[in-house]
């Protein structure tokens, strides 16, 4: 059985891929300046200046909007993390660095144009945004983080890496722009079209890099693969009260188990053709046919999720059944 390559000969044997990757990258780039999608004219001192401080009335965003953008933010906070994984397991070397380098300034910009729009919209409360910042800072990331059990780092290789951040790029993506459109604000929908055109092309990269893995070593890049989606979180779940918040995005259609599947996980693995491919063997082909039973899973928790939402959304349409007749009831007495 062949051994599998290291990350050093991996490195140098997808560099011929890399370089005109990025290139293709920097034809592709659009350039944009955060500070042209915020409405400064909204915006007043709080109370530190003599102004007022934050109240929930001032939101005009959704319950859903609100909880999306404050947890795409924070997701977006964590960048130092998301730099120091990629640093580690890719090379700070050549094209490979200057990618690392040139992904990160990119990204940066995400995180200052989300909370300038919501401290100037007044649309979060601005000092639980910082006290959030700073604890999910503090907690870091790493893909394969296990909070009840201390550390474990799962993304030990560049093939787990590169192959993690492809989804994890393309869910970004989907989040922001869903985000966007919940917001029902058409500058918060521009704002957040350029920060998911900007992860798009960063899907783009590591996919083609992943896709060029499996040409070289299918085995290996299978074996990141199934240990990938068998473990995938997003990198906002270590944001405090993240499964709640995740809940209420999930529940306004922002990111649910349908999302997941339909729009993130197939698309990826058509795109690497992962159920025609045959140069799979022995361990990674049963990996591949335990990534069909998971997909399988997954539709299996879509299909509950869906049925567990009309439950839920018919439980909410009677309280308000309920609270009309109520009102109107009281009406009628008092008059």
């Amino acid at each position: 059985m062949a051994k599998d390559l290291t990350d050093l000969q991996l490195l140098t044997e997808l560099e011929p891929v890399v370089e005109p990757l990025v290139n293709r990258h920097m034809q592709m780039k659009k350039d944009w300046n955060p500070h042209d999608f915020i409405p400064w004219s909204d915006g007043k001192n709080y109370y530190a200046l003599g102004g007022q401080d934050w109240d929930i009335e001032q939101s005009k965003l959704s319950e859903v909007a609100r909880v999306a953008m404050l947890t795409n933010l924070l997701t977006e906070d964590n960048l130092p993390s998301y730099h120091r994984e990629i640093a580690m397991n890719f090379s700070m070397d050549g094209p490979w660095g200057f990618w690392v380098n040139r992904w990160t300034a990119e990204e940066n910009r995400h995180g200052i144009a989300l909370r300038d729009y919501l401290v100037v919209t007044r649309n979060v409360d601005p000092v639980e945004l910082e006290m959030l910042r700073v604890e999910q800072m503090t907690r870091g990331f790493s893909p394969g983080q296990n909070q009840q059990g201390g550390i474990e780092l799962f993304a030990e290789s560049l093939f787990d890496s590169v192959i993690y951040v492809t989804f994890q790029e393309l869910a970004t993506r989907v989040s922001h722009r869903n985000t966007g459109k919940a917001c029902d604000d058409p500058i918060a929908d521009q704002l957040l079209q350029r920060v998911s055109a900007d992860e798009n092309l960063h899907m783009i990269f590591y996919r083609d890099v992943s896709e060029a893995g499996f040409e070289i070593a299918p085995d290996q890049a299978m074996k990141s693969l199934h240990k990938v989606l068998r473990n995938f979180k997003m990198p906002g779940y270590t944001i405090p009260d993240f499964r709640r918040r995740a809940v209420t995005i999930a529940s306004g259609g922002v990111y649910d188990p349908r999302i997941h599947l339909e729009d993130i996980v197939m698309p990826v693995l058509k795109k690497w053709r992962i159920f025609e491919r045959e140069d799979f063997n022995g361990e990674s082909a049963r990996m591949r046919d335990d990534l069909g039973a998971l997909v399988e899973e997954l539709q299996e928790a879509v299909d509950k999720f869906e049925v567990a939402k009309q439950r839920r959304e018919a439980r909410l349409a009677q309280m308000a059944e309920k609270k009309a007749a109520k009102a109107q009831l009281v009406g009628s007495s008092a008059s």
